[in-house]
């Protein structure tokens, strides 16, 4: 089964989205609308690319230089079961799984969706919790505001 991913953009090499080189897909759809966000050309589910889960982890798969994927957005855990798939297959290959929500770690774990769970489960690192103007820190380490918590689940 072919899953797919709506997704607004791919940096291919990062330093800021998580430990090490990083593989970064921002998901397409959020309904939060944080202001002064960084991505709000990700808030519309209706835009962004529909792009093949065995594409992108083909072009992750290239990069041997690279430590793991993040997740950001938009809000993956608004696709959680296409990002689950992927995620599978980048720890089979000994890299690791980060994944930026809005969603407070507790708020994910009271959604009763068993994707939502999966998804959360194979997480190596989460950001959680929405961006927050006021407390915008540009001194902080993987994220935008104070509020915001950096959970090694793994």
């Amino acid at each position: 089964m072919a899953f797919k991913i709506r997704v607004s953009g791919i940096v291919e090499e990062s330093i800021v989205d998580g430990p090490g080189f990083r593989y970064v897909i921002f998901t397409q759809g959020c309904p939060h609308h944080c202001p002064g966000c960084h991505n709000p050309q990700t808030h519309s589910f209706e835009g962004g690319t529909m792009m093949d889960i065995e594409d992108i982890f083909r072009a992750f798969c290239e990069n041997p230089l690279l430590a793991g994927i993040t997740f950001s957005g938009g809000e993956p855990f608004c696709q959680p079961k296409p990002l689950y798939e992927l995620a599978v297959k980048v720890h089979k290959i000994g890299k690791s799984v980060m994944t930026y929500t809005g969603y407070t770690y507790e708020q994910l774990e009271e959604i009763d969706d068993i994707w939502v769970k999966k998804l959360l489960s194979v997480s190596d690192i989460l950001v959680d919790g929405p961006y927050i103007e006021e407390l915008r820190d540009l001194d902080l380490q993987f994220r935008g505001s104070s509020n915001q918590r950096v959970l090694y689940l793994s």
